[in-house]
């Protein structure tokens, strides 16, 4: 149970690397790490940060990504090893924040900037290739600890230290857990999906197509 405050324990951007577990390479940024001072919001980014494939990764739905270390030190156990904060390619690193359980459309204030929650993140091979953990993918979605993607509700500033306030909770109660599990397989749960106004439209789209696919 978390019972302390929550923080943001880390701000990391990416530092730009090439992909050498792939037979092509290519740039990416999953490979963020901790950053001193107070870091600016973009429109759809934190200023600083680099996002190489802006075809799956990025935009308003995916400015920024949160990871608990509550959950970072349940995988260093799993994993036998250190995981460093940014080690997931987040942009926050989280302490005494159940992120798995927090409601689509969620609002977090941090410093003078304030945050949506918008989704879950799935993961994909560019993650195990990273971590050189081949099955890192399925191990990841059987886990069911997916981190949530931020939108920028309000821009301004963050820095690692600073409390995090939930300043604003849908009714609805759909949850990054839940949204996971409906993305990564349990069709039973579309119509929760559609339930939460907040979820990026690929999500709703999904929702309906499954719906209809059963009727």
């Amino acid at each position: 149970m978390l019972t302390s405050p929550a923080r943001l324990d880390s701000v990391n951007l990416a530092e730009v690397m090439i992909e050498s577990w792939k037979r092509n390479g290519g740039r990416t940024g999953i490979d963020k790490r901790p950053v001193e001072g107070p870091v600016r919001t973009g429109a759809d980014v934190l200023v600083g940060d680099t996002i190489c494939d802006r075809a799956h990764h990025g935009g308003p739905d995916q400015a920024v990504y949160a990871y608990a270390r509550e959950d970072a030190a349940w995988w260093g156990q799993r994993l036998g090893r250190d995981v460093a904060r940014g080690a997931f390619g987040e942009n926050f690193s989280t302490s005494g924040l159940d992120v798995t359980n927090a409601v689509i459309g969620e609002r977090w204030a941090i410093g003078s900037a304030v945050f949506e929650v918008s989704c879950p993140r799935i993961p994909c091979r560019t993650f195990a290739g990273f971590w050189d953990v081949p099955d890192l993918v399925k191990q990841f979605t059987a886990a069911g600890r997916p981190g949530a993607y931020l939108r920028i509700w309000r821009a301004g500033e963050v820095a690692a230290g600073e409390l995090i306030v939930i300043d604003h909770r849908p009714a609805h109660g759909v949850t990054i857990a839940e949204t996971f599990r409906a993305l990564t397989g349990d069709r039973s749960l579309a119509p929760r999906l559609l339930a939460a106004p907040q979820l990026p439209a690929a999500a709703h789209d999904s929702a309906r197509r499954w719906l209809a696919a059963a009727t």
